[in-house]
């Protein structure tokens, strides 16, 4: 029997709590490693390690994961007030993927993941969505908003989604200038660019939306499996 994929999974860093501890933690929402392992793979969470990508030896693909904002140093821009920024993700999560492309790991951006991937291939963002377009992809703190999107015929989001998917968001950022090399390949009504990928044979794709977290349709736990399966299946 063959052994499953081992999918890294880039880390949040954050202050957290458990028991009577309160402490810098590398964390990661548990949503994350059910759906990998509901697609068959076996998660390895990626704990920031600065720019040492060594880790990557150890598994066949990448995710990386949603979290706080980018600093906007990265893409040349002065900081927004709405800006958190994490920068001990920035540097590891820029070097993973320089890496995973460079040893043609399938690569999935989740949210933060994305805007990642934009902004590694030269691309901008917006700051604050609602300066732009209102609120509906943040309603309100700690709460997913559903959207539905349109994605692009004959992309490889299409052949994973379809023409049309039902979507959880949670992003007060997107993207502003694309990335260069990078096609947006969903969108949502406003008009809001909600997946880029790298087009050509290997699997590099970002979703602005929570493909982890339940919508409603799908069994408890499961979100929507369909992209996890989709790297999964490539990193076979």
């Amino acid at each position: 029997m063959r052994p499953k994929p081992r999918i890294g999974i880039s880390t949040y860093v954050e202050q957290a709590k458990w028991g009577v501890w309160g402490t810098a933690a590398a964390l990661l929402p548990m949503s994350y490693v059910d759906c990998v392992v509901a697609a068959g793979g076996v998660p390895v969470l990626l704990p920031s390690m600065g720019e040492d990508t060594s880790v990557l030896s150890a598994v066949d693909a990448l995710v990386l994961a949603g979290g706080a904002d980018i600093d906007p140093a990265c893409y040349g821009r002065a900081a927004h007030e709405k800006t958190i920024s994490r920068p001990e993700r920035d540097a590891f999560e820029f070097a993973l993927l320089r890496e995973a492309l460079r040893r043609r790991l399938p690569v999935l951006g989740v949210c933060r993941g994305m805007q990642v991937l934009n902004v590694a291939f030269g691309g901008t963002l917006t700051q604050h969505l609602p300066d732009v377009v209102g609120t509906e992809h943040q309603p309100a703190p700690a709460t997913y908003g559903p959207n539905r999107v349109t994605v692009a015929e004959g992309s490889r989001a299409a052949g994973i989604l379809g023409s049309e998917a039902k979507i959880q968001c949670y992003h007060h950022q997107a993207v502003d200038r694309l990335g260069d090399g990078l096609a947006a390949v969903a969108w949502a009504p406003d008009g809001v660019v909600e997946a880029v990928e790298l087009p050509g044979e290997d699997f590099v794709l970002g979703v602005q939306w929570h493909p982890e977290q339940d919508d409603g349709t799908a069994p408890a736990g499961a979100g929507d499996p369909r992209l996890f399966a989709a790297l999964v299946g490539e990193a076979r």
